[in-house]
């Protein structure tokens, strides 16, 4: 499939990072394994080549593997066992989503912000950058995800990241992706959201737990009331969508600050 074609239906690189994770796990990879080249990959789940070197550079990012040019691309560290609740996922929808994400991502940041390691910061920074230089919905929402993962990785439990992971999943969802897509098509959203992200690197950098969560919190707040806006929309019920602040009384929890 060339580079350049429309991607598909499910065939963003969210959908393709997905697919390799689950190859990488089904074909029990060991460390230093070799995997498939993009070609390969293209041709194995129907997608372009873009997208396989995107999802690819997130793994990279998250080191996962490593690639040397000429030689390949390498197994650094194997994934864990598949996410065993995809049959929930999809019979989940996005405001469900939304109301867990406000209940694990704060904590995860909080505790991020107690145990990430220079390291993980500095991979966090990275990713903030190419979400804030990608050109194309594909790219920011493949970044974007990326980054909210490695804070849950650096908050250092296993348990924790598996809840996330599961509900992560939704990203690949078309509808979810679709919506994601033209919520965040207005420009003020997306600079809003670069803040955000820098905010909660900030606070996570200088080991500011509470400040962390809070940060993450209003993130989450404001997407969730530009997915709320845009769906709406979506419905003839609200005028098109325009930039606004996050409204407290959206969060599906009013104690929600008890964890700051």
């Amino acid at each position: 499939m060339p580079d350049d074609q429309p991607a598909l239906p499910g065939g963003n690189s969210a959908f393709t990072l997905d697919r390799i994770r689950q190859y990488i796990t089904r074909e029990a990879l060991k460390e230093g394994s070799r995997l498939p080249t993009e070609r390969q990959f293209s041709a194995m789940f129907g997608v372009g080549r873009r997208a396989v070197r995107r999802a690819l550079e997130a793994l990279e990012a998250e080191g996962v593997v490593w690639r040397k040019q000429g030689a390949g691309t390498f197994l650094t560290t194997p994934e864990g066992p598949a996410d065993p609740h995809a049959a929930i996922i999809e019979r989940t929808d996005f405001a469900e989503i939304m109301e867990v994400r406000l209940r694990i991502e704060p904590p995860l940041a909080h505790l991020a912000a107690q145990r990430a390691r220079p390291a993980d910061i500095e991979r966090m920074r990275l990713l903030s950058e190419r979400i804030r230089t990608s050109r194309d919905a594909d790219a920011r929402e493949l970044w974007d995800g990326m980054l909210h993962r490695l804070i849950a990785m650096a908050a250092g439990n296993s348990l924790f990241l598996t809840l996330f992971d599961t509900v992560n999943r939704i990203r690949q969802d078309g509808c979810w992706q679709d919506i994601r897509e033209r919520a965040r098509a207005n420009t003020d959203a997306q600079m809003q959201s670069c803040r955000h992200h820098d905010e909660i690197i900030d606070c996570i950098a200088r080991k500011d737990a509470a400040a962390a969560g809070a940060a993450m919190r209003r993130h989450l707040l404001m997407l969730q009331d530009l997915l709320l806006r845009q769906t709406s929309h979506a419905m003839g019920q609200n005028p098109p969508l325009a930039p606004m602040a996050p409204s407290i009384n959206r969060d599906p929890d009013p104690h929600g600050d008890n964890q700051r």
